[in-house]
């Protein structure tokens, strides 16, 4: 483990460590790629938090005093810095058809990013993986590499962190290409970190009749070259925005603020100091028991409108306790079902260790969160990150300004429900060979829908593998 950070795991506590840490580690640079319409929208809404976090004007200046108070260039890790002291994200937003990212081209922020880095298709993927992975997709892939390879030569320390991809599970590029283009990665950059953050599709609420052949198909293809996986569904932040925040009918910028705040929570010790900070091979090693389980769920407190926001209690322990909650989770799946592999509680703003191990004391008494059996019990196989930089409100966003906040990252065996529902879809429809037409007329093989299959039903198993009691896995090999 690295010396800059070193969660308390043995005994389950923090402990206090001086929050002035000037020699912190620089140099660890993340690519952020951006696929599909919900990629590059989820992208719009993360740069513009992280330019407000950092105090980053819209046309990529850096005031003054803004540098002054920085000078330690943490915001180096997301940002290159031209020759002009411009600040340049290093990020590279991509899309099979043209009108999502030329609304970017054309916004309040088109002078933030680079041009050669908002790369376009001619014609969209229609919903289907296929055209995205083996016809239109192939296409852009090579300006899409050239970019990447650009990006990752300008890093000094691409090791010690790596990419971040951004996209849907349900939509044609989002699936086809993501997975093309997550091969490529592996093949050229290897070892380096790739962790996805996903839009799931939901249960109830679909754009596209076929998102489940799209998400059993990208699920299977990049399963073996990523690290982690974020996922997020929109039915559940539509949940989320309702219920907590009072939106009655919430548009996809309401969704993505909401999931930009916990992107901003989990790369947060990346990019500013803190009492404990979490690196991102830290949350593969503490986050990922076995490779291909490493679907984390997501949870974040609080989430507050401006209205409620003096009348609520937002006390360290409050806001670690609602992210227990099934209702806060982010994908549609009860966490109470389950059990938990390890848990990650990132905290940010005005919060003491102090204050986070009576909060995690008082949640090991609950009855309802369980560890498996193989694991320590209650959470000394946690993961603790404290950060002193408090989570930033956008100003005419939903969500209103606090003090503190709270991120959790769980991997639990609950989250096979969620692959079961989806499962399911998939065989009621391909059970009658609905839509596969035209997926083969891309030149695809029917056969990777079976194959594709039968590795989201070996997933399943494994979730249940994992949840089985230490004894009961024994007795069963025994009879064997």
């Amino acid at each position: 483990m690295s010396q800059h950070s070193a969660p308390a795991r043995a005994s389950g506590s923090v402990s206090q460590r001086n929050p002035i840490q000037t020699n912190y580690v620089k140099h660890r640079e993340c690519i952020s790629i951006h696929v599909g319409q919900a990629g590059v929208q989820m992208g719009v809404a993360c740069w513009q938090l992280y330019c407000m976090e950092h105090g980053i004007l819209p046309d990529g200046t850096l005031p003054l005093r803004e540098k002054q108070a920085q000078s330690d260039s943490c915001f180096n890790t997301f940002f290159s810095e031209a020759d002009g002291g411009k600040m340049v994200p290093r990020v590279v937003m991509v899309d099979l058809e043209e009108s999502v990212v030329d609304e970017v081209r054309t916004g309040e922020y088109r002078q933030l990013y680079h041009p050669e880095q908002l790369i376009t298709g001619k014609e969209d993927a229609a919903n289907n993986y296929a055209r995205g992975h083996y016809t239109t997709g192939r296409e852009i892939l090579n300006p899409v590499m050239e970019r990447v390879r650009k990006l990752a030569d300008q890093c000094t320390g691409l090791q010690a962190s790596g990419f971040f991809v951004f996209h849907s599970f349900g939509g044609g590029t989002g699936s086809g290409f993501t997975s093309l283009l997550m091969e490529m990665l592996s093949d050229e950059f290897g070892k380096r970190s790739k962790l996805e953050f996903a839009i799931y599709p939901a249960p109830q609420v679909s754009t596209a009749v076929v998102e489940p052949y799209n998400a059993v198909l990208t699920t299977h293809s990049t399963i073996a070259h990523s690290d982690c996986a974020f996922m997020v569904d929109n039915e559940a932040i539509y949940d989320i925005c309702r219920r907590r925040l009072s939106i009655e009918r919430p548009t996809y910028a309401s969704l993505n603020r909401l999931i930009s705040q916990v992107v901003s929570s989990i790369t947060a010790s990346l990019r500013f100091d803190g009492a404990l900070n979490v690196d991102l091979t830290e949350f593969q090693t503490n986050l990922v028991p076995y490779p291909r389980i490493h679907f984390p769920l997501v949870a974040y407190a609080p989430v507050v409108s401006a209205d409620k926001a003096y009348h609520e209690g937002m006390s360290v322990s409050e806001i670690t306790a609602e992210l227990f909650e099934p209702q806060n989770q982010m994908v549609k799946c009860d966490p109470r079902d389950g059990k938990y592999m390890a848990c990650c509680l990132l905290y940010r703003g005005d919060v003491v260790p102090k204050d986070v191990n009576a909060a995690i004391a008082a949640m090991k008494g609950r009855a309802n969160i369980r560890f498996v059996d193989w694991c320590p019990t209650g959470f000394k196989a946690s993961e603790v990150g404290i950060n002193y930089q408090p989570p930033s409100a956008v100003a005419g966003g939903d969500l209103a300004p606090v003090k503190r906040a709270a991120c959790m990252l769980s991997n639990t065996t609950a989250v096979a429900e969620a692959w079961g529902k989806l499962d399911r879809k998939f065989d009621l429809m391909y059970s009658k060979r609905a839509f596969v037409h035209w997926y083969v007329g891309e030149g695809m093989e029917e056969g990777e829908f079976t194959e594709a299959r039968e590795d989201l039903a070996a997933l399943e198993r494994d979730y249940d593998e994992v949840a089985l009691e230490t004894s009961d896995a024994a007795a069963d090999e025994d009879e064997l």
